[in-house]
């Protein structure tokens, strides 16, 4: 699953958390500048992927007329030029692997900037990152369920995306994610 705008906070606390609670970990920071630094890492590595689609769209938009002319499916062209276009934006896009690059990335930084030190090695605190990045956002898919079915069976009618509604699902998703050990 692909990280969302709205999940970086989230992952950014979880990892920290996860970090923290380590043995093989010593911390040096407090725990909101760790987060505020992971947080900023995936918001940047979101932004690299934003600026490509941005592109893409930029390129296809260009050829507009001729993908209408030829009939082709504008997803499907959207996708392979993505893909195409990818390593120039040093954007990967196979999940795991981009997982794992963020989860150096976060690594590198803390440990460089003395947020960080540990007495093992790199990989094994590279993968508890890495698996606390995977386990949320699996997590995620089902409290994200659990949320709209909730949200469905109120007894007032929320509609999505009015602040209302967004100020309900934030809570009780939070909410379930806590229910989850997720956060």
């Amino acid at each position: 699953m692909r990280i969302k705008l709205h999940h970086t906070k989230y992952i950014a606390r979880r990892v920290t958390r996860d970090l923290i609670n380590c043995d093989f970990v010593e911390v040096r920071k407090t725990k909101e500048e760790i987060t505020q630094e992971i947080e900023r890492i995936l918001l940047e590595d979101m932004d690299k992927e934003h600026d490509l689609d941005e592109k893409v769209a930029d390129i296809l938009e260009e050829q507009e007329s001729e993908i209408e002319f030829l009939n082709a499916d504008y997803r499907q062209l959207f996708w392979m030029t993505k893909k195409r276009m990818a390593n120039e934006f040093g954007v990967i896009l196979n999940n795991e692997d981009r997982f794992s690059d963020i989860a150096h990335s976060i690594l590198d930084y803390l440990w460089e900037e003395d947020y960080i030190h540990y007495t093992c090695s790199d990989n094994q605190v590279k993968n508890v990152i890495f698996t606390s990045i995977d386990e949320f956002l699996k997590g995620f898919e089902k409290a994200d369920e659990v949320v709209f079915e909730k949200i469905k069976h109120y007894k007032r009618k929320l509609i999505p995306g009015t602040d209302e509604y967004d100020i309900v699902y934030n809570r009780l998703y939070e909410e379930e994610l806590i229910k989850r050990g997720l956060m």
